[in-house]
């Protein structure tokens, strides 16, 4: 499910599992049909592997960014332990985005 919020003027979305864990995060919008675009492009690009950039952190630790095809960051993870941690949440993202209802919260 992906859940649009608001924080001041701006707004952001996150898109969690079904057992609730965030799988990904949003930047911030400066308009809600912004944030609402950048869901639809999630459920668009998600698709395609080449969308997702895995990357390593200083720290050893894994992350991803989803990007749109114009190269834009839509999405990025929390950071995970191990790579299999971070493919496991790409794979997340792949199965729960595409069908996934939106909620204001």
């Amino acid at each position: 499910m992906f859940e649009l919020k608001q924080s001041g003027e701006k707004y952001h979305f996150v898109l969690k599992a079904a057992n609730g864990q965030v799988i990904l995060s949003s930047q911030m919008y400066a308009s809600k049909s912004g944030a609402m675009n950048g869901i639809e492009s999630v459920k668009t690009n998600c698709g395609d592997d080449n969308c997702f950039e895995r990357k390593t952190a200083k720290n050893g630790k894994f992350h991803f960014n989803i990007k749109s095809t114009n190269g834009q960051i839509i999405g990025s993870s929390q950071m995970y332990a191990g790579e299999s941690g971070m493919e496991n949440g790409i794979e997340s993202v792949k199965k729960n985005a595409p069908g996934a209802d939106v909620k204001e919260a």
